[in-house]
Formats: C-alpha cells, structure tokens, sequence
C-alpha cells in the first residue's frame, strides 16, 4: 500500500508538472465548493422540523421561543421563498466570495469561519506533531527488524487504537488523565492543558497508521539492493540509515497523512465536541441545530477545501522529497 500511495503522489506531479497539478486543484476546488455547499443546502432543508423555530431558539434560548418569534424569523429571513430561488440566491453569493451572514448571531459566516478555523487549525497541528513524535519513530525501528518483538508489539496496538472510534479514545483518556488521575482538564479552552487531550485523541489513531506505514516502508527499503549497497560500500547502520533509509522511507509516510486527513476533519468534528473545543467541527454541530444554513455551508466549505489544499501540498512535497524525481 506504502509503495502504491507514493507512485500515486509522485506520479502525479511528475505527469502534469506543478503548474499543471495547481490548475487541476483549482477546478477541483471549485467543482468541491459546488458539490459541498449544494448537498448542505438540500439536506438542511430536508431535516424534520420548523426551520423558524430552530434559528429563533439558536437566537433566544429555547426557553424564550414562542410561535410570535418564529414567525419574526420567518418573515425577516424570508424563509417562505421557493428552495429553488434561495438556492440561485446562495450560488450567486458563492461565485461572489460572499458567504453571507449567520441567521442566529448576524456575523458574518467569514468571520466566524475565522476565528472558529484558528482554533481547529491549532489542534490539528498539535494533533500532527504529536502523531509524528509517536508513530514513525516506532515503525522505523520495527521496520529494521520486521517480524520482532517490538513489531509485533507494535502491530497490535495499532490495530486496537485504529479499530477504536474517536470518542470511545476521547472518553478513555478523560477517565485516566482527568477522572482517575486528575492532572488534565477534561474539557474547556483557554489554557495550554485544555489542548491535550483532544490533540492526543487525534493523534493516537493518526500514529497507529502511520507506525505501521513507516514499519513497511523501512523494511522495504532495509531489503532493496541500494541499501545493501550503501553498507557494502562501507557505510556503518547508521549512516545508511541516515543517508538511504529515512529519506526514502518518509515519502509513501506523508503520503499516507494526506489520505489520513479524511479521518482527522471527521475525528476533529466529533472530537471537539466531546471536549468543549470552540473550533470549526463544534460549531458545525452547534449550526446544525440552529439551523444556521449559511454556517453550516461555510463550514463544510472550509473542510472541503482544506481536504483539496492538503492533498495539493502532500503532491508536491512527495514529489521533492522522492529522489527518483532527479531522472524524470
């Protein structure tokens, strides 16, 4: 699979060029904010339920809602028009960059994406950083003797961390870190602790893949005739190692964490919900609720191009990092 993914990455730079790639992710991006925002707006309008009512207790508080609010939010929200007018209406806005306003706080969507995304954004790369730190280390060094102790080892705790869904991880680092032990929050924002165990939540699943896409990477490599060559032209482990093995072996690893980024904008929406994180995964939740249909749009706009911008970016830095691009 390692070996499969990388060809994928690499090939498709050295087929197009990068110029080439970055205009086929640009008609990518837009097809993507087409089909995301049209899909959003057909399944909001067919939830159960008083649409009014919904955006009026997101307003107000669903202890303040009355039959006379919803119908003010009907009237002022002109929520009564045809779908296939509101729907033109919205496409029009798109084409425009504007994503309009939000129906419960009156912002505007761009600027709550905004500050929303920063938060996400954060704990993402913490999420990253932390899976980097646990999971290729540890499959590089099972990688070199595949089929030991520490591999099989390794190989287990892999499967039970990424058979187990996000909040059964989240919930059983809250019951040890918080509950039992007491030395982290178990929800909340606004201190350098509140981001633990969210970030490692992400992260646990993230590094049990791309341990074992390491492991098969390295031991592909410690088997293939240029790294035999390397020691037998005199270089010690680890300078053959250092040279042949962790460059080649980290090409089809961050190809991998580009796939893996589908987990993480799906792992982030559940994720910061069960912690309380005030990113863009707990306001999406938070909008379908309100029905808050601009939110919602924007919101799964953002993580539909985000999903596109990451898979560009992994291309081209597969594309650098693979020496083989040097006889393209």
């Amino acid at each position: 699979m390692s070996a499969t993914l990388t060809q994928a990455a690499v090939g498709r730079v050295r087929g197009k060029g990068v110029g080439g790639l970055l205009l086929q992710r640009l008609f990518q991006a837009g097809l993507v904010a087409w089909m995301v925002g049209t899909l959003t707006f057909v399944l909001t309008r067919t939830l159960p339920g008083d649409m009014a009512y919904r955006i009026a207790a997101g307003r107000y508080g669903h202890d303040m809602v009355n039959s006379a609010a919803a119908e003010a939010v009907r009237a002022e929200l002109a929520l009564e028009q045809p779908a296939f007018t509101a729907y033109f209406g919205w496409l029009w806005d798109l084409v425009q960059f504007d994503l309009g306003r939000s129906l419960v706080s009156g912002a505007p969507v761009v600027h709550e994406l905004w500050h929303q995304l920063g938060h996400s954004l954060g704990l993402a790369v913490s999420a990253v950083l932390l899976s980097l730190l646990l999971g290729p280390p540890l499959g590089l060094a099972a990688g070199l003797k595949p089929r030991g102790a520490l591999d099989r080892t390794s190989e287990v705790a892999a499967s039970v961390l990424r058979a187990l869904p996000p909040f059964a991880v989240g919930l059983l680092l809250i019951l040890l870190f918080s509950v039992t032990l007491g030395w982290l929050p178990a929800a909340g924002h606004g201190r350098t602790a509140h981001s633990v165990l969210p970030a490692l939540t992400l992260a646990l699943a993230l590094a049990a893949v791309s341990s074992r896409v390491a492991r098969n990477a390295m031991a592909d490599v410690s088997q293939s005739a240029y790294y035999a060559f390397s020691r037998t032209k005199g270089l010690n482990e680890r300078l053959s190692f250092l040279r042949h093995g962790l460059r080649n072996a980290a090409v089809p690893v961050i190809a991998y964490l580009g796939v893996q980024f589908v987990y993480l904008i799906e792992g982030v929406v559940v994720v910061e919900t069960l912690f309380a994180w005030p990113g863009i995964g707990h306001a999406l939740v938070h909008a379908i609720v309100a029905r808050d249909v601009p939110m919602i749009q924007g919101t799964a706009l953002v993580m539909g191009l985000l999903f596109v911008a990451l898979n560009t970016l992994v291309d081209i830095v597969c594309h650098l990092l693979d020496p083989r691009r040097r006889h393209a």
